[in-house]
């Protein structure tokens, strides 16, 4: 099953997607949101009949934020080995963990906000785990399929400088708002192989990331059990699993975001979506 949020800013309804035709099933639960997963609404929609549902084609609707305001947004770095040899970085004997505002999470196709005086933002094409029901401690990664609900694209936008130059502390560079596009919808787990899934990214039609989930380090079951380790995580919340090689911090020359550019994102078997690129504007 496909799940997605759409509808304008403040006017969002959960649906279900079924080919170009988008189910709203705001009739039968409140929202995608943490309190909505917690109370059975995936369970909820999954066995009910959806036919006598109101519709609306997918064609020019807006997907917002497949899941409503997500508690956490984790994020694993260097967790392709294809970005780790670009980045000549030792090979993590752990997952490495951190965190973003989930406040910078935007529907997939509103625009990414260049902060000011940025010169280093660069891409991160990443396949997104999303949690169906609260894990903590779990005793083994087989388990971790029990606990995914889906998954989805993010666009993990990085701002270098702050990341790498600002006395470390990645979250710095990572929590601008805008720099967390995510959807369009997400794929439930039944319908979604993780473990071999061509992911891409490209800007002004070049492409720029082009690799495989099955490049991955530590994979996404190990990572949902490494996580519940130490933080609890609830329904709704995401991981960003980690990106390929291509970013614009590893080209020679350095290849970061600018004003006026489209960025394409997308994975194979959930989807693709667009971002254009504008400097941020002070209001008033």
């Amino acid at each position: 099953m496909r799940i997605a949020r759409i509808g304008q800013p403040g006017s969002e309804r959960p649906v279900v997607i079924q080919g170009d035709q988008a189910i709203y099933v705001d009739s039968l639960i409140g929202d995608w949101s943490r309190t909505s997963l917690d109370k059975g609404a995936y369970r909820t929609v999954a066995s009910a009949d959806l036919s006598s549902l109101p519709r609306t084609p997918t064609a020019g609707v807006r997907f917002a934020p497949p899941i409503n305001s997500p508690s956490k947004v984790l994020c694993i770095g260097l967790n392709y080995l294809g970005h780790i040899k670009e980045t000549n970085a030792d090979t993590p004997k752990e997952p490495i963990v951190f965190m973003k505002s989930p406040d910078s999470v935007v529907a997939c196709e509103d625009a990414i906000v260049i902060p000011p005086n940025s010169e280093a933002t660069d891409y991160e094409v990443e396949l997104a785990i999303v949690i169906g029901k609260t894990a903590l401690y779990l005793d083994s990664p087989d388990q971790s399929p029990d606990y995914i609900l889906g998954y989805t694209i993010s666009q993990d936008v990085s701002e270098r400088h702050w990341q790498l130059e600002r006395s470390g502390q990645w979250f710095k560079g990572k929590s601008f708002p805008t720099f967390n596009p995510i959807g369009p919808s997400i794929v439930t787990a039944d319908e979604f192989n993780p473990h071999n899934a061509r992911l891409w990214c490209s800007v002004d039609g070049e492409m720029r990331q082009d690799s495989n989930t099955s490049d991955l380090l530590f994979g996404v079951n190990h990572l949902v059990w490494y996580v519940s380790q130490f933080a609890q995580l609830n329904p709704g919340d995401v991981i960003n699993t980690g990106t390929p090689f291509g970013v614009g911090m590893g080209l020679n020359p350095k290849a970061y975001l600018k004003a006026g550019q489209v960025v394409r994102t997308g994975i194979e078997g959930i989807g693709e979506f667009t971002s254009h690129v504008i400097a941020y504007k002070a209001q008033g």
